[in-house]
């Protein structure tokens, strides 16, 4: 930092990863940080919990090899992503006689490694191996970028996909992505998920990721850590109840304690940031308010721990009608060693499943499971935990206007995996947004106290604009 950025007191209200990133950032350029998260642990919808004594997650996470700002920032808290994480090619594996298909790139250079999966790929029909090979090739010539936007059905519509080839591959990474179903998915959003994976010139932004330790120890836990080593304080158990413009900064109320800054970011869920910003900016709270919401529910299934799946993770059919709403199931035990026979199963998308009981849930996924993997022993695990995100990501609808990391509100920038961008709601977009409202903080830092205070009197946002 230069001398007037540094030693800036900023606030960052929310322990989620972006919070944890713009924590980061900035303590790492020599702010003064204080990140206060309300729950008692950081992580926000990305964090770890304790299930029958074992330290699981809220919901079970893929990551992908493109994810270049995650991956920097937890090799800056000291996590090892070689170790922390299991790298495995990109894929679409279902269960061998569960009806799907056989997706698996070798570990060739881009894209030579996705013409052999296509070649390769086993039930798929000549025809939709040729739907597949038309709509990749189209996507590279454009570029991925879709200027009119559009439903991710009408798109696949317009470039003639098959039926199978929607239902064994396109929907269910349009739902794993965006967490939002096809008919309603915005088209120009996927498509940039499809960019930066299956489209990029390097294979191994295509590689899915998966952590082999919680969420919360992934990278929240050690960003706390890193603040504090850096001068920084961590509170839990601390919300921000209200944020009062107060000179050329900010009082801000955490838990009935008044406490002055210079800084604040709004790493806050969005309900909770519009409530914050209501009284100060009107327009950008109910812009935040509107935002519509999808779930996401992970089913854990203890089954005898001898029980190993052949791979890590299989795609599944799902058909809610039919009572089969399992769309991957992953095998922990391959994940931590400390997990044996302990199977995570994730239902994205989850509006209708999140109105069933839990245990009714549970035992519609055991039974599919037990059909799909020919393992009759999993129809009657030891035991099941449903763990349910009720707002796990916003709805990413066609030409959604998500809002900038700046505000009109000097020294006030929010982060969140909501905030603009061309990606959905993913950890790579918190952690992406995270970093940006670092570097506006760190802007804002430079000016002349006189010209913030000045900015707070005007009502005008002086935090200038970074690319």
């Amino acid at each position: 930092m230069s001398a007037p950025e540094a030693g800036l007191r900023v606030l960052v209200a929310g322990g989620g990863w972006a919070g944890c990133a713009a924590a980061v950032e900035l303590a790492a350029k020599g702010a003064q940080v204080t990140l206060a998260e309300s729950a008692r642990t950081l992580g926000g919808r990305a964090r770890g919990v304790e299930v029958q004594g074992k330290l699981l997650d809220n919901g079970q996470h893929i990551l992908l090899g493109a994810y270049d700002a995650t991956l920097r920032l937890l090799r800056q808290v000291g996590i090892d992503p070689d170790t922390a994480l299991l790298r495995l090619p990109v894929q679409m594996r279902y269960p061998e006689r569960s009806g799907g298909m056989d997706f698996v790139a070798p570990r060739w250079p881009a894209p030579f490694h996705l013409l052999a999966a296509l070649l390769r790929a086993k039930g798929l029909t000549r025809a939709d191996k040729l739907a597949l090979a038309r709509f990749t090739t189209t996507g590279r010539t454009m570029g991925w970028v879709l200027y009119q936007d559009c439903t991710v059905g009408e798109l696949l519509d317009r470039y003639d996909q098959t039926p199978r080839l929607n239902r064994l591959l396109w929907h269910p990474l349009c739902i794993a992505a965006l967490n939002t179903p096809p008919e309603r998915a915005s088209a120009k959003v996927f498509l940039a998920v499809l960019r930066d994976s299956l489209g990029a010139k390097r294979r191994a932004a295509s590689d899915m990721l998966l952590p082999r330790m919680d969420m919360g120890a992934l990278f929240p836990q050690a960003a706390a850590r890193f603040v504090e080593t850096h001068g920084g304080k961590v509170l839990t158990g601390a919300k921000l109840t209200a944020a009062t413009p107060s000179g050329d900064g900010w009082q801000a109320a955490l838990s009935g304690q008044e406490a002055e800054f210079d800084a604040l970011v709004l790493a806050t869920p969005a309900t909770q940031s519009a409530a914050l910003l209501a009284p100060h900016a009107p327009d950008l709270a109910r812009q935040l308010s509107a935002l519509d919401y999808e779930p996401i529910a992970t089913c854990y299934l203890q089954v005898d721990p001898a029980v190993r799946l052949d791979l890590p993770f299989y795609a599944l059919l799902d058909d809610p009608a039919q009572g089969r709403w399992g769309q991957f199931v992953f095998d922990r035990g391959q994940l931590d060693a400390a997990q044996p026979g302990l199977l995570a199963v994730v239902v994205s998308a989850a509006g209708a499943a999140a109105q069933l009981d839990q245990d009714a849930l549970a035992a519609g996924i055991a039974a599919q499971l037990a059909r799909d993997l020919a393992c009759p022993q999993l129809a009657a695990p030891q035991w099941t935990r449903v763990i349910t995100e009720k707002r796990a990501t916003f709805s990413c609808t066609p030409g959604l206007a998500r809002p900038a990391n700046a505000t009109p509100l000097p020294g006030l920038v929010l982060a969140g995996d909501y905030t603009a961008s061309d990606y959905p709601a993913t950890l790579e977009t918190a952690v992406r947004s995270g970093i940006e409202a670092a570097a506006l903080i760190r802007a804002y830092g430079t000016l002349p106290r006189e010209k913030r205070r000045l900015s707070h009197a005007d009502g005008m946002d002086a935090s200038p604009s970074v690319s």
